[in-house]
């Protein structure tokens, strides 16, 4: 294994100190690389249930091949973005790091990643939703390790028993969970959380509206304020509001407590995340074989853009070992290991054309989830400063604002756009 070293770094004291934000969530490289003094890598801790056996193996196998140690070490999410900062102050970076994906606007704008562009990468290889939240510039920061993406879960008992079929828009949706309300009195039809920003933010672009746009002058216009934009949340919020398909408890319910819900037999449908309904099966055995998915349905049919979650693998920039370092990101993207820590983790692949094959071999409840990735997914505005837009909730406060009945669709909108502006612009 390799020994931990301290890389020769010039620090970058401004860029550090604007990083220091809540945390939120190939070719083949040339010659030099195997006389280096192996790879120091540093892996979000949680993601794998048996992450040391597989890394074991993986580094194992890169050393066969081209003769570089790595060093694997294991960092708690909740610790990342201050140790990853705290690292580049003192000149201590990892050559590898698995970086949330909104992590790497920032690290990427602060200077301290390696931009990979000079290795021709293919981007159109990669999830389309991540892959632009590792580009900043012309530059390629980072590419996809692993992903998730929201899309509804439902019982599929309960769909037979009152005769239901998957809806295939929102007045659909919507006529779907006013059946079940009406039908299953014990049942939550449709859950409207109330803190859980990823599933808002598909409304919001299903209704034709945008977060954030950068201008041609590099400014940041909200456009959560907009007819098209009102016109998503409305339809969502009204299921709650005006419809009686959620649980007023909800209003502070997060993307667990949906999930928890569904586990508890207590909800009929919700938007979910890929990875969840093993961790749902895992809770509750006996929902095997009564969930099924769908992926969100477009207004008028189609497919809703949702939000794509998940981890990128970047380079630092200064360590000497750069070249390396990129051998070793291809060899964890790659058919055998990319694939590989998808079906341990449950996580699709970051590459495109791994998606369908690792949703066919899984559970067949995860093809929807794989339509919806490759053919709908998003991210959120690529700059350093979104994740200030999410460490201050902003979209969470517009959506609880809006349940607890304390301002309009019109009033929330609005003041979410004037924050979002505010915090991306530098205000």
């Amino acid at each position: 294994m390799a020994r931990r070293r301290t890389h020769k770094y010039v620090p970058l004291p401004a860029a550090v100190a604007a990083l220091v934000l809540a945390a939120t969530a190939c070719g083949s490289g040339g010659g030099g690389a195997a006389d280096s003094d192996g790879l120091l890598v540093w892996i979000m801790q949680g993601t794998n249930p048996d992450e040391a056996g597989f890394f074991e193996a993986a580094n194992a196998a890169f050393t066969e091949e081209t003769g570089i140690g790595v060093d694997v070490e294991f960092v708690p999410w909740q610790d990342a973005q201050n140790k990853i900062s705290t690292a580049i102050a003192g000149g201590t970076m990892p050559d590898v790091a698995e970086l949330g994906n909104t992590f790497t606007p920032g690290f990427a704008d602060a200077g301290a990643l390696h931009d990979l562009s000079g290795y021709d990468v293919d981007a159109s290889r990669y999830i389309p939703g991540l892959m632009e939240m590792g580009q900043l510039g012309e530059g390629v920061y980072g590419v996809p390790w692993y992903a998730s993406i929201r899309s509804v879960v439902y019982r599929t008992d309960v769909f037979e028993e009152h005769g239901l079929e998957v809806p295939e828009n929102w007045e659909e949706l919507r006529e779907t969970a006013l059946t079940l309300a009406e039908a299953e009195e014990d049942l939550i039809a449709f859950p409207v959380p109330g803190d859980a920003q990823y599933s808002v933010m598909p409304w919001i672009w299903g209704g034709g509206g945008e977060i954030a746009v950068e201008q041609s002058d590099g400014t940041w216009v909200s456009e959560i304020d907009s007819e098209e934009a009102r016109a998503g949340i409305g339809f969502f919020t009204d299921l709650a509001l005006e419809d009686g398909t959620s649980t007023t408890g909800a209003v502070n319910w997060n993307e667990i407590a949906v999930m928890e819900a569904v586990a508890e037999e207590e909800a009929a449908m919700a938007i979910l995340g890929s990875a969840n309904p093993k961790a749902v099966l895992e809770a509750n055995p006996d929902l095997e074989g009564r969930l099924g998915s769908f992926t969100l349905p477009g207004q008028d049919g189609g497919y809703m853009p949702s939000f794509a979650g998940g981890s990128l693998l970047s380079v630092f920039e200064g360590t000497g070992q750069e070249e390396a370092a990129w051998e070793y990101v291809q060899h964890l993207t790659g058919e055998e290991f990319g694939m590989r820590w998808s079906e341990e983790t449950g996580f699709f692949p970051g590459v495109v054309d791994r998606v369908d094959a690792f949703s066919e071999s899984a559970d067949p409840i995860l093809e929807p989830f794989a339509v919806q990735l490759n053919e709908a997914s998003r991210g959120v505005p690529v700059t350093p400063a979104w994740t200030q837009v999410e460490a201050e909730k902003v979209l969470v406060g517009m959506q609880q604002d809006i349940l607890n009945g304390e301002a309009t669709v019109e009033e929330a909108t609005e003041s979410a756009a004037n924050e979002i502006e505010r915090i991306l612009n530098g205000g």
